[in-house]
């Protein structure tokens, strides 16, 4: 029989290996690294907001 992990739970695994299967640790380490990526999708979708905004759309810019 073969047995395959979710990709959750195969990620949830490798950060309790990673925190020496402490499992507070490494439910804090996942959580931090998650609100991480979400600020760092947050700053680009700013970025490129505020590039549609100025007109700056696929590499054009718009007449003023």
């Amino acid at each position: 029989m073969e047995f395959r992990l979710t990709e959750a739970e195969a990620i949830a695994l490798h950060y309790y290996q990673a925190a020496h299967r402490d499992g507070w640790a490494a439910l804090v380490q996942a959580i931090a690294d998650a609100l991480a990526d979400i600020d760092a999708a947050e700053r680009h979708i700013t970025y490129h907001g505020r590039l549609v905004s100025y007109g700056y759309a696929r590499g054009r810019v718009c007449a003023a």
